[in-house]
C-alpha cells in the first residue's frame, strides 16, 4: 500500500533526525500538501499503527493541512520539525 510506504519512510526519517539530538522526542510537526492523497486523520492513523510498540509510540503529531494545490510541495508530506524534552539535571 502506498500510504504504508510513505509512513514507513517518514518514521525512518524521524528516527534518523532524532538520533542526532539530545533529549526525549515528544512532538513531530508535519505539513500535509493539498494533493498528498491522504487526509490528516488517515495519516495520523497510519502513523500510530507504524509506531505502535516502538520508541515513537504516543508521540504528539501536529499536522498542518495545506489547501494550495499549486504549491510546489502540494503532493508531499513535509517533516517540519521535531520537539524534544530535555531531562532534568540536578
Amino acid at each position: 500500500m502506498h500510504e504504508q510506504s510513505l509512513i514507513r519512510s517518514l518514521v525512518e526519517k524521524i528516527y534518523l533526525m532524532a538520533a542526532k539530538q539530545q533529549g526525549r522526542l515528544v512532538e513531530v510537526r508535519l505539513r500535509l500538501g493539498a494533493l498528498a492523497h491522504i487526509s490528516a486523520d488517515h495519516l495520523r492513523e497510519h502513523f500510530e499503527q507504524e509506531t505502535m510498540g516502538t520508541q515513537l509510540e504516543g508521540l504528539r503529531l501536529q499536522i498542518e493541512a495545506q489547501s494550495d494545490i499549486h504549491h510546489p510541495e502540494a503532493q508531499d508530506i513535509i517533516l517540519e520539525s521535531l520537539e524534544f524534552e530535555q531531562g532534568d539535571e540536578d
